[in-house]
């Protein structure tokens, strides 16, 4: 009996321990975590453990809601690699980096390297799994954590958007259904163009816009700052741009999440005396959350039948489709514009945004000075003022949805013919003469007469002072705001252009490096007398650069003119051009792969701000890896502007007879027809991402036995399942593979053979952010040179040009 009651206690504390044992929120180095057990955050609100989803055998690393009534997991690690059996193990090792592993095999881990003396892995009140460094005093400090990388889930504290200075993006991507949490293709996230927004995408595609942050707000949705359950802030800097959300009170939980199956966006709430989740908010709500409903040119409106109308002075441009409902061809002005002549705008309120596509954006114009600009920009068909900023659009205003409440929305002001805005005025226009009429009566004939006398003058001043306004304006248009150097300070800079201080020589003259009285240094570029670029290149160079201004575009000081002289004055970059390191057996080591890819993710952010947020659509025309120049820290920066072209209003490809640019580089349908656009630019840019990875140049790649270039040789290996067989093997072995897999990958997307198919810019800084899935690549534009291709020189080598001009006859397209 006594045995017995031993052997009863004995039972009871192992119980009681196992049951202890389980409620610990961190693993160390000594630790792991297996199928059956469980770590559960201090205050007991969230658990990490192996769990199988729905109707699913298959078993899962997540989190989820603890001594919740239903299991509801808010996150998952092996969302791509199920684990067939109940013998996975969670483990840390010394580097900080996180192992799942079955039977020694790994089948998820995260990306921490950092050297750490006693890495900790610990589950968060939060719902935020971090490692951290067990020995730092501050325990924020995370090397590495679970909301960077989120699954279908947003939860309080949580940070969905884009880091500015990295690339990095945190997106939430919807389960493909309830049985497998794979990654499916809704996802949610800020959508970078001009003034950011957040949105849903099913693929690539827009799905649903918030509107653009318009301060206090987003102009899409409706105002939620008075809700008892959350707050809200959106954060953007020139550092990264991201919304998050917080609890106004504890004691109620709640969760935004996606639903692939219904394809929205919806935020539950949890009290802690109910047991169910409540449904708070959806998106979309109606039919006039989702992308472009009524066309371009329509507003969509839930109160009105039909709900698509078009904007004031504007008629379908079908009126049978339109009227048989079929809004897919929007609307046009019912009178032509007249630019020259003079045209007005009209105010539409309560309104949500357009969707920018072709945004111009500046942050110190007042409204009266938006509308003066917008006006004499005849691109210009919309402009707003967005929280003490202004913003133009051009082409054709899509994705418009009409509020009722006057908290909702926004202003917008829309170009109209002068003679359609004629007709609000009126209105107007009556009550003024009602008015002036009384007060005519009261104060008598005098009192009458005075009125006419200021109102004469008043007309004739205004007049003069838009003739005036519209002169200085003109004038400010010529105006280049760019400081001017004189020849003699250019010269003593350079010590005289001696050779010493020579950089390089390109297809339009020298560079040289030269340091002003200030002791400012700068990179000087000296147009040759008998160089293809002309004053119309010159100055196409000049008011380009001038106007561009983001991190990832060489920054333009000042421009020099002395006779037959022409000088451009650039901020000098330390680490000189990018081939300079690639193609350098010996300079390439700095190079290691994390450097290459903030490398890529900063042209790809130029690009994207060339294409899409600057005042015009401006396609590069010769990008190229020597025109991409690195500064102190290897931030890359795009230069050389001396070929592009803008586009303005909705244009997206022109072509010409004088096919410009470099060898390798171009696009099949530039070499081969003259027709170039944003996806020309596109596919130079695969090729530069090729030359990071693979170390070699396009132009001058050789391969034994076999006459092809870069591309033939990439997509070759990639269609016998040997893609890492194209990068650097010191970057192989070095390197992140599978970021570097995933790079090969968009970059054989981006040299698709038609233009169509490839990615925009847009796209691919959201493929280079996320982990999402990627299409599969389509046969790539091949290009083969009659000629044989040279052997590899060292960058910067002199006669080597930045610029040719071809025939066609060098040039076979397949």
């Amino acid at each position: 009996m006594e045995m017995c009651f031993y052997f009863y206690i004995v039972c009871c504390f192992l119980i009681l321990f196992s049951k202890v044992s389980t409620a610990i929120d961190t693993i160390s180095l000594s630790e792991s975590l297996t199928d059956g057990t469980t770590l559960v955050s201090n205050d007991g609100s969230f658990a990490l453990g192996f769990f199988s989803p729905g109707t699913s055998n298959n078993r899962y690393l997540g989190i989820w809601y603890h001594s919740k009534p239903i299991q509801t997991v808010v996150w998952v690690a092996n969302r791509i690699n199920p684990i067939n059996d109940s013998t996975g193990v969670l483990k840390i090792e010394s580097s900080g980096r996180i192992v799942l592993q079955i039977r020694n095999t790994a089948v998820w881990s995260t990306d921490t390297t950092a050297s750490v003396e006693n890495p900790v892995l610990q589950l968060l009140d939060s719902g935020n799994l971090v490692v951290r460094n067990g020995n730092d005093g501050n325990p924020e400090n995370y090397l590495w954590q679970s909301f960077d990388y989120p699954s279908d889930t947003m939860l309080p504290g949580m940070k969905i958007g884009v880091d500015l200075r990295t690339g990095f993006a945190r997106r939430l991507s919807a389960w493909k259904n309830w049985d497998d949490p794979s990654p499916g293709d809704l996802t949610y996230g800020v959508e970078l163009e001009g003034i950011p927004q957040m949105g849903l995408r099913k693929g690539l595609q827009k799905y649903s816009l918030s509107g653009l942050w318009i301060g206090n707000g987003f102009s899409g949705i409706r105002n939620v700052r008075s809700n008892p359950i959350y707050d809200y802030q959106f954060v953007w800097n020139e550092d990264e741009v991201y919304y998050i959300f917080s609890l106004k009170n504890k004691s109620v939980m709640s969760r935004v999440v996606l639903n692939q199956t219904e394809s929205v966006r919806k935020r539950y709430t949890l009290k802690a005396d109910t047991r169910t989740w409540m449904l708070f908010s959806i998106r979309p709500s109606d039919n006039c959350d989702k992308y472009i409903v009524c066309g371009p040119n329509g507003n969509c409106d839930n109160n009105e039948l039909p709900v698509c109308q078009c904007l004031t002075g504007f008629r379908p441009r079908w009126p049978e489709r339109w009227n048989s409902s079929d809004y897919s061809g929007g609307c046009i002005h019912s009178k032509p514009l007249n630019c020259q002549r003079g045209d007005a705008f009209i105010t539409i309120s309560k309104v949500r945004s357009p969707d920018i596509t072709n945004p111009w954006v500046n942050k110190t114009m007042n409204i009266k000075e938006c509308r003066a600009q917008c006006l004499r920009k005849c691109s210009c068909m919309a402009y707003a003022n967005l929280n003490f900023t202004c913003v133009m659009w051009s082409g054709n205003l899509v994705d418009i949805k009409q509020f009722q409440s006057d908290s909702d929305g926004m202003d917008l002001y829309i170009r109209v013919p002068a003679s359609e805005s004629e007709l609000k005025k009126k209105a107007k226009v009556k009550l003024s003469i009602i008015v002036a009429t009384v007060i005519a009566a009261l104060l008598g004939f005098l009192s009458v007469v005075c009125y006419i006398r200021r109102s004469r003058r008043k007309s004739k001043g205004e007049s003069e002072d838009k003739n005036v306004y519209n002169k200085e304006n003109k004038d400010e248009e010529e105006d280049l705001e760019l400081a001017v150097f004189g020849f003699r300070t250019i010269a003593q800079a350079t010590d005289t252009f001696s050779f010493r201080n020579k950089l390089g020589q390109g297809g339009f003259g020298s560079v040289y490096k030269g340091t002003l009285a200030n002791g400012q240094e700068i990179a000087v570029k000296r147009l040759s007398k008998s160089s293809g670029q002309g004053l119309n290149e010159f100055k196409t160079e000049v008011k380009l650069i001038a106007k561009l201004q983001h991190r990832n575009l060489v920054k333009l000081l000042g421009c020099c003119i002395h006779g037959d002289e022409r000088m451009l004055v650039y901020e000098y970059m330390p680490n000189r051009s990018l081939d300079s390191f690639i193609f350098d057996q010996t300079k390439s080591k700095v190079l290691t792969w994390s450097k290459r890819f903030r490398i890529i993710c900063g042209i790809a952010r130029g690009l994207l701000y060339l294409h899409q947020d600057s005042r015009l659509r401006i396609i590069h025309r010769d990008l190229k890896s020597s025109n991409v120049l690195l500064d102190s820290e290897m931030n890359p920066k795009i230069s050389d502007f001396g070929l592009a072209r803008t586009f303005g209003g909705d244009q997206t490809e022109a072509n010409t007879n004088t096919i410009v640019g470099t060898y390798g580089y171009m696009a099949p349908e530039y070499a081969t027809d003259g027709l170039f656009s944003v996806k020309s630019d596109v596919f130079s840019f695969g090729i530069v991402l090729l030359e990071v990875i693979s170390g070699r140049k396009n132009r001058g790649f050789y391969h034994t036995n076999i006459s092809s270039n870069l591309i033939v040789h990439a997509w070759r290996l990639w269609t016998e399942g040997k893609p890492s067989d194209a990068a650097d093997d010191f970057l192989v072995e070095t390197g992140d593979l599978p970021e570097l897999l995933r790079c090969i990958h968009i970059s054989l997307l981006c040299v698709q053979q038609h233009p169509e198919e490839r990615p925009s810019m847009s796209s691919v800084v959201l493929m280079l952010g996320s982990h999402n899935e990627l299409p599969l690549p389509k046969q790539p534009g091949f290009l083969y040179y009659n000629k044989p291709f040279e052997a590899d020189s060292s960058p910067g080598k002199e006669g080597s040009s930045s610029r040719n001009e071809i025939s066609l006859s060098l040039l076979e397209a397949r």
